[in-house]
């Protein structure tokens, strides 16, 4: 390998400690890579900028506008009101009843509205059933990326690779060719799913006959006891007192001390902060009560309490007050919402808030009215912001039907469009009609235009487009050939499946730990380098890149639905080890079996 090779390496390795660390948001990471590769010469200027150019990333752009105005309209809130069970049933068919229509909706729209928008109905339908809602999060993020899988418009990775390939002089994806691999994943996913999750989910089992409480969303409060209340005195047993009927009292905080009452008896003293648990309809109780005062009343006492609501949002990496505590960023007076509690990597933290230090991916239980929603409900500095004892219906009868046929017809388009052809030479492929269902969708005022670059994720497309400049700086420098043969000489007793099933464990590996569409960048060149050294077609290394760049369901951090549904349902990090990992076996057997079936090396 060249000098420049082992400069382009080191800035490569440089770059997946960085995102790995968090230290800074991926799109800034990939602009200083590709800075350093353009200052050292690798790469020329117009390499550097190419990606702006690229069609995939731009098609991925305007596709979030398609997304947006279709979540606008309200359709997606309608389906999943009517789809969603009414009674309870069997965990083997409660999961597919989600997985199936999300995942069908996942393979033409972008993954994260489209959880955004079912999180909070599905939890108040598992609260309502008495279910556990930590046996249908999880499920929901995986029909997304299941779903992601199945189009060359799933998700942005498959426009990223379908990028690379048509830059490189080959033919791109069609619509639906993913769909040979990824719609057999996915049928099986969702099998292994409905079989294995009521054992492998964290909650308790869902029970077809069983009409006891499962494990409900608990919500906590901190409350204290004021010197003039009548609850002192009272008893406390097993953590419970009948004038708090439907919560218990996990904790008594007193002179400093912690001291647990879910067992045994204590008494109620003046001063006394209470941690209560129970369902999110007990807040009014609480209020209502004046023997016992939220803590944080005191920021919003103009406020009558019959117009305080309880929210929940997930903070964004836009979010302001990033690694700040709240009391530094001064959050109540910035969204005049008192924060009750954070859950963060599957605990509830309800003391010492004021010291915590804000994260992406926090999920805020807050206090505050419904002017919140108005003012912050679209806002991306928070991922999700819901009501949690409803959900906000958005859109007329006439922008939810209009919406609906805007997407059929670009889906049909851009399947059909490649057997016409233009006189002017115009391409009918996903920009072109991506780009008429956009305006189509602002001109009807389905998308609000005010709010259109509100829409994009910038931090995606900066990312994708100076992810191309590092994948050009890897061809340029050698350092991909290098890598390939490498690949070559390690796996040559398997043959191209050999080769092949290295390309896809280093994509995988690559996604867990970075961004999905930089690790699919960064390992194009690797196989358009194997596939060129053994003298095969490269078009089943590319397949593999786009399904193992999309597969990723054994960590929080691989894929963005992943780390929201892990903030709003209090999942830890093992429990998508214990669920995904079998999963990211099957996905990567089944496409061990299925891609050199329908794409062949010769």
């Amino acid at each position: 390998m060249t000098l420049e090779g082992y400069i382009v390496l080191a800035i490569i390795f440089a770059l997946i400690v960085i995102l790995a660390k968090e230290i800074m948001r991926p799109g800034l990471v990939f602009f200083t890579g590709a800075v350093l590769l353009m200052a050292t010469g690798i790469i020329s200027e117009k390499e550097t900028l190419e990606g702006f150019s690229n069609k995939g990333m731009i098609t991925v752009g305007i596709l979030f506008l398609v997304s947006e105005g279709v979540r606008q309209s309200g359709i997606l809130n309608r389906l999943a009101q009517t789809y969603l069970p009414r009674k309870r049933g069997k965990m083997v068919f409660l999961i597919p009843r989600i997985m199936l229509p999300v995942s069908v909706l996942s393979a033409f729209l972008n993954n994260t509205p489209v959880v955004i928008i079912f999180a909070p109905i599905i939890k108040k339908w598992t609260e309502k059933l008495n279910l556990s809602s930590k046996k249908f999060l999880i499920p929901l993020s995986y029909a997304t990326i299941l779903g992601g899988m199945c189009t060359l418009i799933g998700t942005s990775t498959n426009l990223v690779v379908h990028g690379l390939i048509l830059e490189n002089g080959y033919e791109g994806f069609s619509m639906f060719e993913l769909g040979k691999v990824g719609l057999f994943i996915a049928i099986i996913g969702t099998i292994y799913m409905s079989i294995a999750g009521n054992k492998l989910l964290p909650g308790k089992k869902i029970l077809f006959n069983s009409r006891s409480s499962t494990e409900f969303k608990d919500y906590f409060y901190d409350v204290i006891v004021p010197e003039s209340s009548s609850f002192i005195g009272i008893e406390i047993k097993n953590g419970r007192i009948k004038e708090l009927r439907g919560l218990i009292i996990r904790t008594i905080e007193r002179d400093g001390k912690i001291i647990e009452v879910n067992k045994g008896s204590y008494f109620i003293m003046p001063e006394d902060k209470l941690l209560v648990v129970g369902k999110s309809d007990r807040l009014n109780l609480i209020l209502g009560n004046d023997n016992i005062r939220l803590r944080g009343m005191d920021l919003i006492k103009g406020v009558p309490k019959n117009e305080l609501k309880q929210y929940e949002a997930v903070l964004s990496p836009r979010f302001p007050g990033i690694g700040k505590t709240i009391t530094e960023f001064n959050f109540f007076e910035h969204y005049q919402a008192v924060v009750l509690s954070i859950h963060r990597n599957g605990e509830r933290i309800t003391s010492n808030l004021s010291s915590l230090e804000l994260k992406a991916g926090d999920n805020l239980v807050l206090l505050t009215t419904e002017r919140f929603a108005q003012n912050w409900g679209d806002s991306k500095v928070f991922y999700l912001t819901s009501y949690i004892r409803d959900y906000r219906t958005t859109g007329t009868f006439w922008k939810k039907w209009l919406a609906f046929i805007v997407l059929l017809l670009m889906i049909i388009g851009s399947t059909v469009g490649k057997f016409f052809s233009s006189p002017s030479g115009i391409t009918f492929d996903m920009f072109y009609f991506s780009a008429i269902a956009s305006i189509l969708l602002v001109w009807m005022k389905i998308m609000p235009h005010q709010k259109y670059t509100k829409a994009i994720s910038w931090d995606v497309l900066i990312t994708i487009a100076f992810a191309f400049a590092i994948s050009k700086a890897m061809q340029n420098s050698g350092a991909a050939e290098s890598i390939a043969r490498t690949t070559i000489n390690f796996a040559k007793g398997f043959g191209p499946i050999g080769v092949l099933a290295a390309i896809y464990i280093l994509t995988a590996i690559f996604t867990e730990i970075i961004t999905n569409n930089a690790a699919a960048a960064l390992v194009f060149p690797i196989a358009m380098a194997a596939a060129q050294q053994l003298n095969i077609d490269p078009k089943p290394f590319f397949v593999t890149i786009a399904i193992a760049a999309s597969a990723s369901f054994s960590t929080p951090i691989g894929y963005q639905t992943n780390l929201i549904v892990q903030a709003i349902g209090d999942y830890k990090f093992k429990d998508y080890v214990k669920i995904g990992l079998p999963l990211n076996l099957l996905a990567f057997i089944l496409s061990l079996l299925l891609i050199p079936y329908f794409w062949h090396f010769q």
